[in-house]
């Protein structure tokens, strides 16, 4: 079988893409090399085996007829898209036509030419809005959302905020709906954190891979241990390790009959839930240093807690996490302290 990956050289892309590589699975990768480091991770993927690089933009609809054609995928993950909230708000059409507009164009491409093929998107959390209607209580160290103590399901209400939650909230629909009216195999992921190898965080986008790498920087440097943040810091997410993830992905293309057609909250679980103190006093043990925060206004339609309850995904599909986050943040320091991309946050 081939299995097509747009946004095949990002972060969740790449690892995927080297899966199939594992798994002598035949892979295009269909990305425009824009994201930082996605042409590090192509020549990681070329040294590791064979991929088809097809250098490409998901906003081209005669670009993507051309590959589903030409390869006919039995499986397609869409993970090409603008991921940045900071970008949404000051470029909201970019945003628009990446993550929308982008993703009606893999579907028409698939309800033409291979309508017998699955498709996987990556969509996210920021679909539930901020959820402030919730009732929260606050620790020293965290928000908690009593009333949802396993996190939060898929049965929440979607309340799109932000041009991002907007533009990932209609892609997510257009895949429920074109299951609904034209009968494709689509399952939409709705994404809390992950993190792992490949990725080169930003400030804007994979908050453990940033902080774990202003963190290495400043061990590096012994000296400005402060590290800006938005918000109090108390804001919870549930981690997803980077294995755990991977085997998701191709878990769900043999569970196509069970789950197609929904979507599920994707996350690592309540076990695995980090507030910003507690990755910080984390990485204080873990690196033996003492961080100094300083702390800036909370970022629009922030939530202050979102973990995914995975029961749904699990009965259907028995997949659950099985990397700790306190295993996965070892391993995630590990790999950006081997790439030296510690930098600074001025």
């Amino acid at each position: 079988m081939t299995i097509l990956i747009t946004g095949g050289c990002g972060f969740l892309g790449s690892n995927l893409a080297y899966s199939c590589i594992k798994k002598n699975i035949a892979c295009v990768v269909f990305d425009n090399l824009s994201r930082l480091g996605s042409s590090e991770n192509l020549a990681w993927l070329n040294k590791n085996g064979k991929v088809t690089f097809i250098h490409g933009d998901v906003r081209n609809a005669e670009e993507l007829d051309r590959v589903v054609m030409q390869y006919r995928p039995k499986a397609i993950f869409h993970l090409a898209g603008q991921v940045a909230m900071t970008t949404s708000i000051s470029s909201p059409r970019i945003d628009f036509e990446i993550n929308a507009l982008g993703s009606l164009n893999v579907l028409e491409a698939v309800r033409r030419h291979v309508p017998e093929c699955s498709v996987v998107y990556s969509s996210t959390n920021k679909v539930y809005g901020d959820l402030e209607w919730v009732q929260y209580t606050e620790t020293d160290t965290r928000y908690i959302a009593p009333a949802y103590p396993d996190g939060f399901s898929e049965n929440i209400s979607l309340d799109f905020h932000s041009p991002y939650g907007c533009s990932k909230g209609c892609a997510d629909q257009y895949m429920l709906d074109y299951h609904r009216i034209y009968g494709l195999k689509t399952v939409v992921f709705r994404h809390s954190s992950m993190y792992g190898s490949r990725q080169f965080a930003t400030f804007d986008q994979g908050w453990i891979g940033w902080f774990c790498s202003q963190a290495l920087s400043r061990k590096q440097q012994k000296n400005n241990m402060v590290i800006t943040i938005s918000g109090n810091g108390k804001q919870v997410r549930d981690l997803l390790y980077m294995d755990d993830m991977i085997s998701l992905y191709f878990q769900v293309i043999k569970f196509m009959d069970k789950t197609k057609g929904q979507a599920f909250n994707i996350g690592g679980g309540i076990e695995n839930s980090l507030s910003l103190i507690e990755l910080f006093d984390l990485l204080e043990k873990e690196l033996g240093l003492h961080l100094k925060i300083q702390k800036n206004t909370v970022r629009i339609s922030d939530q202050k807690v979102f973990v995914a309850d995975i029961s749904k995904i699990n009965k259907l599909t028995g997949w659950t996490p099985k990397v700790g986050k306190i295993k996965g943040l070892k391993k995630m320091l590990q790999w950006v302290g081997s790439t030296h991309i510690g930098g600074s946050s001025d």
